[in-house]
């Protein structure tokens, strides 16, 4: 008899730890409750959006501005390669293979070919990336809280086993299937950092910030400062803003194919020592003005390990 009740009791706990994930509520570690007290949910877009600042994109006025703006209708390439040794945060990599040499064939007449590629990432989370509503978020009393107020906990798409297969209301198809069309603002830090005398003439990129006040962390102050020295409109509703720190030319696609084993490594170690980037300040600053999203050339565009309140305070704008 006492086996019995062993036995239903594990069978119990086997079938609410399955049936209600929710039930293992915060992890462990730091907690922040300000998703819930000061309110961060519902969102200006409404208590079902799953899309955040990138509806400003979605107003024709703002479309109108951009598409203004265009003058040498240029193309360019902003993306970064791909790459085995591609610099990578903690323990995130990229590898490709081709499967078979060539995978098939020949077929037909015309002996056709082809090839087949495997990749195996963190797809969204190395190189050229575009961060989604599940990546960021808080871990609260109630549990991890992403944008608009979702528990991860009840926002994830379960497959066998309970595997978390997708995110979603909080996945990146969301924001992905509005599209972009935006006026793209560019800030390079770089110069303006240099005609303020805070970084040497000869510098390629801000130094990684060790504590506030560092010349690596890009301000409010500055971001309007790069805006008048570069002769720019005020950024405005539907913008995008990119930064340019200079990091980027650590793994730029001109160089990457020339550089050696031990070059390689220099820059996955520089980029695991952190980056240049905005301040709180200028994170505050944009969102005030209505901006669709913001680019950069670095891991998360917020400066690390320090920024304007110290070590301790990741933004990951």
């Amino acid at each position: 008899m006492r086996h019995s009740i062993i036995r239903g009791a594990i069978v119990t706990v086997m079938l609410l730890a399955f049936s209600h994930p929710a039930l293992a509520q915060t992890l462990k570690g730091p907690v922040s409750d300000k998703p819930l007290t000061e309110k961060w949910a519902p969102s200006k877009w409404g208590a079902n959006d799953r899309a955040g600042s990138a509806n400003y994109t979605t107003d024709p006025a703002n479309v109108a501005k951009a598409l203004a703006t265009v003058k040498q209708n240029k193309v360019l390439t902003i993306g970064k390669y791909y790459h085995r040794e591609a610099p990578a945060f903690g323990p995130r990599g990229w590898q490709l293979v081709i499967p078979g040499t060539p995978t098939g064939g020949p077929f037909g007449n015309n002996a056709l070919i082809y090839h087949d590629e495997l990749v195996i990432a963190e797809l969204g989370q190395i190189g050229t990336q575009f961060d989604g509503p599940g990546h960021i978020g808080v871990n609260t009393s109630k549990g991890p809280i992403m944008y608009n107020g979702v528990n991860v906990w009840d926002a994830y798409e379960r497959g066998p086993g309970t595997r978390v297969m997708g995110m979603g209301p909080l996945g990146v198809e969301h924001v992905g299937e509005i599209g972009f069309v935006c006026r793209l603002v560019v800030l390079d830090a770089v110069a303006y950092k240099k005609s303020k005398g805070q970084i040497p003439a000869s510098a390629e990129m801000l130094p990684i910030p060790k504590k506030p006040g560092d010349p690596g962390i890009v301000t409010a102050d500055d971001v309007k400062g790069i805006m008048q020295m570069q002769g720019l409109k005020e950024i405005g509703a539907g913008d995008c803003v990119a930064l340019h720190t200079g990091q980027g030319n650590s793994w730029s696609n001109d160089r990457y194919k020339s550089m050696n084993a031990d070059q390689r490594k220099a820059a996955r170690d520089l980029f695991n020592e952190g980056e240049p980037g905005f301040g709180i300040s200028a994170c505050e600053y944009m969102a005030s003005r209505d901006i669709a999203l913001t680019m950069c050339d670095t891991s998360a565009c917020d400066a690390q390990p320090s920024g304007e309140q110290g070590p301790d305070f990741p933004i990951l704008s």
